[in-house]
């Protein structure tokens, strides 16, 4: 293993988070003062329909030179960068092993064992794996939870060299998920052991589903629905040509609907846009299900909203209602008490959950 996925949880030097999104690359600086943090620098570039797609990076020359660009436009000079591969592109799992391995022990037993745990072959992954804590499982045996992410190698080798093309450093580079999660820490501190936290992650091309209980993630799924989608189905009712732009998605109030479920809109373009939500309001209730039915005594907190899709006005209202459970729509700055020097839209605001995680990584 290169290391580079190694100390999940720890913090780094001073550094900078860089997110490589299918639509757009994030680029945030933190800076700590005492008990405040406040963002020193912040940049959000477009990148061309065929240098980033289904969340891979395709042309790494054009995703280096825009960093680079953007790293100079910023006057920043940091090397060192947190980054995150998508959630599609990592497998996670938790693993009991036994409680009285050492260190060293731990590290032959992952990697005799986790080729058990990975769609691909060994030897094509990247593994790393971090220590949760202790517990006493049915039978009565303490034994040891360890949470297992891997990546192919290809996948980091591009990230390695889309950052080194840039004139960067990787210190930090870890799952979507985890970054996001960092940013959501106050939130899901809220929730007990018995409680679990629902995060979705409403991206350009995709949700990224994370069901959380202590701060750990228990389950993850990708669902193939995004902004992009709904965006599509609004352009399609409206004879509009097809576009990547879904700001003018993301400006929308979605109607409540009446006391007997009943949508009052009968704009057509309104209806494609709920036809499309409520598809991935199926998908996520297919998925929390799944897990809530396998978990004994475990409920759902809320449904926490984040990413491009979650700047779409009363989407809380609409999951609540279509999924019967509390919902949220989180802003990350808010929710990071961050302190800021410049305007920033609520649309960019609701983007920034997993470029805000990997510069708290390495603030």
């Amino acid at each position: 293993m290169a290391g580079f996925l190694q100390g999940l949880f720890s913090k780094q030097k001073p550094g900078i988070g860089i997110e490589v999104a299918s639509e757009r690359i994030n680029i945030v600086e933190l800076k700590r003062k005492g008990n405040a943090t406040r963002i020193a620098t912040l940049a959000s570039i477009e990148v061309p329909e065929d240098a980033v797609q289904e969340g891979q990076i395709i042309d790494t020359p054009a995703v280096s030179e825009l960093i680079q660009s953007a790293l100079a436009d910023q006057n920043v000079k940091v090397k060192r960068v947190a980054t995150a591969i998508p959630g599609r592109e990592a497998v996670t799992r938790l693993i009991s092993v036994p409680a009285e391995l050492n260190a060293d022990e731990l590290r032959d037993y992952m990697n005799a064992e986790a080729g058990l745990y990975l769609p691909f072959s060994r030897e094509e992954a990247d593994v790393d794996y971090q220590k949760l804590g202790l517990f006493v499982d049915e039978d009565g045996i303490e034994k040891m939870q360890v949470l297992l992410v891997a990546t192919r190698k290809e996948v980091t080798d591009t990230y390695l060299s889309v950052f080194e093309q840039a004139g960067l450093q990787i210190d930090v580079l870890e799952v979507s998920s985890f970054a996001l999660i960092r940013t959501l820490r106050q939130q899901l501190e809220q929730f007990s052991s018995s409680e679990a936290a629902i995060i979705a992650n409403i991206e350009f091309d995709n949700t990224e589903l994370s069901i959380v209980v202590n701060g750990i993630p228990q389950f993850n799924r990708t669902i193939p629905i995004g902004v992009f989608q709904a965006q599509s189905a609004l352009n399609n009712a409206m004879n509009l040509p097809p576009s990547r732009d879904v700001r003018e998605l993301q400006a929308m109030t979605l109607p409540v609907t009446d006391t007997l479920g009943s949508l009052s809109e009968t704009n057509p373009g309104t209806s494609a846009i709920i036809k499309v939500l409520s598809e991935l309001a199926d998908e996520l209730r297919r998925s929390v299900d799944f897990y809530i039915n396998q978990s004994d005594g475990l409920e759902v907190a809320q449904l926490l909203l984040t990413g491009p899709g979650a700047a779409i006005g009363q989407l809380d209202e609409f999951f609540m209602q279509r999924l019967a459970m509390p919902a949220t729509q989180v802003d990350p700055i808010n929710a990071l008490a961050l302190e800021v020097d410049q305007d920033i839209s609520p649309e960019q605001r609701a983007s920034l959950g997993v470029a805000l995680g990997l510069g708290l990584r390495v603030s």
